[in-house]
Parts: C-alpha cells; structure tokens; sequence
C-alpha cells in the first residue's frame, strides 16, 4: 500500500484528501495570475526607473552639444583674432566666413548625395526579389534569369 503525500494551501495548511482537483486547479490559476501580476510591477517599477536615467542622460547630451556649439563660436573668434594680426579685422572675419560657408556648402552636397541613394525608402532588391518569387509561383520565367 502507498501513501501520498497531502497537498499544502499556501497557507501553511494541508488540504484535505477528499479536495477536489478543480479546486487546486483554481488555486494554481490564481497563483499564476497573482504572480504575473506581481511581475508586471516589478518590470512598471524598473522601466520608470531606467526611464528617468535615459532622460537624465539625453538631457546631459544635450546640454554637452550647446557647449559644444558654443566652443565652437569660441574658436572660430579666435581664428579671427588670430588672422587679424595678418590681414585687418575685417577681412580676417570676411575670409573666416567664406570659409565656414565653404564647408557648409561642401557638407550640403554631400548630404544631399548620401539622401539621394538612400531615397525611397523602400528596399528596392527585396521587394523585386518579391516579384521574381510570386512569378516563378506563377510558372514565368523572369526576364534576363535562365
């Protein structure tokens, strides 16, 4: 003869052996839920949390660009100071100017090179490699594949 083991509550109480197995079922349902529940906060809590750090970070970004920018302003008066003891201060500013516009421009073309090639934004090889598929189901043979 073999004897089982009785089934615990979650209390600390042993179930009795006559509990019916819908009921443990329920209680299993309810342990579940309440568990992933409980995960549910646990994750809320942890995402807020890393939340408020990346915010914190993209706003110390933030503030390092505008000195950044400001560093800059700083530099480029100081070539024109500098090339002022060459030239007077006007031209100095005038060609530090020409300069700078130089260098926008050249960046300009270039962006406007890279947006071109990137423009449409469909992946163009895949959705023809698509086309070949769906005609290759269809029973055609693609133009220029043998």
């Amino acid at each position: 003869m073999t004897t089982q083991t009785p089934a615990v509550h979650q209390d600390g109480q042993r179930a009795a052996p006559d509990e019916h197995v819908g009921a443990l079922v329920a209680q299993l349902t309810a342990d579940v839920s309440h568990l992933v529940r409980d995960e549910l906060q646990l994750a809320k809590a942890e995402l807020k949390t890393k939340g408020k750090e990346a915010g914190l970070g993209a706003g110390l970004f933030g503030g390092a660009g505008a000195f950044a920018f400001y560093g800059l302003g700083a530099l480029i008066a100081t070539a024109i100071i500098g090339l002022s003891y060459a030239v007077p201060a006007w031209l100095a500013a005038l060609i530090v100017t020409l300069l700078l516009f130089a260098i926008a421009g050249v960046a300009a073309l270039l962006g406007k090179k890279h947006v071109s090639q990137a423009t449409p934004p469909v992946p163009q090889r895949a959705v023809e490699g698509v086309h070949e598929d769906l005609e290759a189901l269809k029973g055609h043979q693609p133009e220029g594949k043998i």
